[in-house]
């Protein structure tokens, strides 16, 4: 196995980022030798990224950390496309002020995990929408489209997927993969960017930038991708039974973050500490070592050093301090996730059930039926007999009361006149 002089790769490895590299031994090379240039491209499709793309935004962090420059990519232009990339059907399409507004919070998420600014390893941001939205089209077709044969693009597994399951592909989806190719000859010329990386999914478009680089500078550019991650469940990172796991505290708040990594599988645990935290990796190695309840202690170390990272560290004290009070003491703590309620629909009678489903806890009356026949729901802390039972003004605590599902999930019903 080849030893390895970068501290970036190093790091990489150890901590199980690396999926696959398109030459190793020189980019390990180039790196010690040097301050280089990294981008990772997140086309604008939302206002925020979500925890699916944390080790994307990790792989960008530990480069900085390791004496490199990030340069993020915001896809501007290729937005108005759509990546095509294992998905069964076209995105749908943006339009240039949904881009920019969805722009302007991806760089809330960027500026908690990197440092911007003008010196030799700040990070940098830019938008693909400089060079894409002025090329002419015919003439770019004619300088660059030669250089991608439909053999090879029909060749990637993300297209053959799409055929595969008879999903339309359609010659805007092919488009893509020729800018996303241009965009690395744009950043290598522009930004001095000589390395790539991005998910499993992207090695075919990284390539394709590498090739073309190759091919029309002569210029030697590098690729590495990361394993798409998956729950030791099976279940894509960044999605829950409630929805997608957001960084952006306007879309999902500090503590609902904090409990998400707090219910991690017991066989996440290690592997997310890995990814997910700056902890010395023997300090990770003790916390994975941990059996039965002691592994309570790493899931809330895990939690809280994910929710400092993209919060801070006011906001994961406030939201382990939320929980313990909520969990361990039993208190109505302020926090939690919450919706309101009238008093007069509280007054006109409203069962658990009811509460169940609008509180997110159940998806429907039968499955909160379920639930509390499961002896799985709790009325401030007390279990639920009866799924019919009406619940009232007597049942308030300061103008609340705090609905339960199974152990860890919880919602504060505000009450208001």
């Amino acid at each position: 196995m080849t030893t390895l002089r970068s501290d970036f790769l190093k790091t990489l490895t150890e901590r199980g980022f690396i999926h696959q590299c398109t030459d190793l031994d020189a980019l390990d090379e180039r790196l010690s030798a040097r301050p280089v240039a990294a981008y990772i491209g997140f086309d604008a499709t939302a206002d925020s990224l979500h925890v699916g793309s944390l080790v994307q935004i990790m792989t960008l962090r530990w480069l900085q950390k390791s004496g490199h420059k990030p340069v993020v990519l915001i896809g501007g232009g290729t937005t108005q496309i759509g990546d095509p990339s294992f998905r069964d059907a076209s995105r749908p399409l943006l339009d240039d002020e949904q881009i920019a507004r969805n722009a302007a919070g991806l760089k809330q998420v960027f500026s908690r995990y990197l440092t911007f600014g003008d010196g030799p390893t700040d990070a940098v941001m830019v938008d693909n929408a400089a060079w894409l939205d002025p090329l002419r089209y015919l003439p770019f077709l004619r300088d660059f489209g030669t250089h991608f044969t439909i053999n090879r693009m029909l060749s990637f597994e993300s297209v053959r997927q799409r055929l595969d399951r008879e999903q339309p592909l359609t010659l805007l989806d092919f488009n893509y993969m020729v800018l996303q190719a241009f965009d690395f000859l744009e950043l290598s010329r522009h930004h001095a960017c000589e390395l790539q990386m991005g998910g499993s999914d992207q090695w075919g478009n990284i390539v394709n930038g590498i090739e073309l680089a190759r091919r029309i500078d002569q210029r030697q550019l590098f690729g590495l991708t990361t394993p798409l991650l998956t729950t030791s469940a099976g279940a894509k990172m960044g999605k829950t039974a409630s929805g997608a796991v957001w960084l952006n505290a306007d879309r999902l708040s500090p503590y609902e973050f904090w409990q998400f990594w707090r219910n991690s599988e017991d066989d996440d645990v290690a592997r997310f500490l890995r990814l997910f935290t700056e902890l010395p990796l023997d300090e990770v190695h003790r916390l994975g070592q941990l059996k039965g309840s002691e592994i309570n202690e790493a899931k809330r170390i895990l939690a809280s050093e994910a929710t400092r990272l993209a919060h801070g560290e006011a906001a994961a004290r406030d939201a382990a301090d939320i929980a313990r009070r909520a969990f361990e003491e039993g208190e109505n703590a302020s926090g939690l996730p919450s919706i309101g309620l009238a008093r007069s629909e509280l007054e006109t009678g409203v069962t658990v059930a009811q509460l169940l489903v609008l509180a997110g806890l159940s998806s429907s009356k039968s499955e909160a039926r379920r639930l509390v026949l499961n002896s799985g729901a709790r009325l401030n802390g007390h279990v639920v007999q009866d799924a019919d039972a009406q619940v009232g003004t007597s049942d308030l605590t300061d103008g609340s009361f705090k609905l339960t599902a199974g152990k860890k999930r919880h919602v504060l019903v505000h009450v208001s006149d």
